[in-house]
């Protein structure tokens, strides 16, 4: 079976990175939330356990979580990280968005 998302390697290190540096597993929490200044909102967390309900990205070594009800709104989306000039920062590359604000944490469908 396809997975229904994907964690790029770059995502996968940062999450282990951090991990690392706390001492203890984690695994990145992706959820989709209604607001923000398109309508939708991606929302992140670190987390110890999952939810019985959740999906599991794993790639190298790491995981990330996503509910139920965000995976319908986020099928073949890629979970990246991103380290720029302007910040680093988990980001979403979601096909399904028909539109994003300037700053990226928010879409429309």
């Amino acid at each position: 079976m396809t997975e229904p998302l994907t964690l790029s390697p770059a995502a996968a290190q940062r999450i282990k990175a951090i991990a690392a540096a706390e001492g203890k597993p984690l695994m990145l929490r992706l959820a989709v939330d209604g607001g923000g200044c398109s309508g939708f909102q991606y929302r992140f967390d670190l987390v110890e356990a999952g939810e019985p309900d959740d999906h599991r990205i794993e790639r190298d070594g790491a995981a990330a979580l996503v509910d139920d009800i965000s995976v319908a709104l986020l099928k073949g989306s890629e979970i990246d990280f991103v380290d720029a000039l302007a910040g680093a920062e988990f980001k979403v590359h979601n096909p399904n968005a028909k539109s994003s604000c300037g700053c990226g944490v928010s879409f429309s469908i």
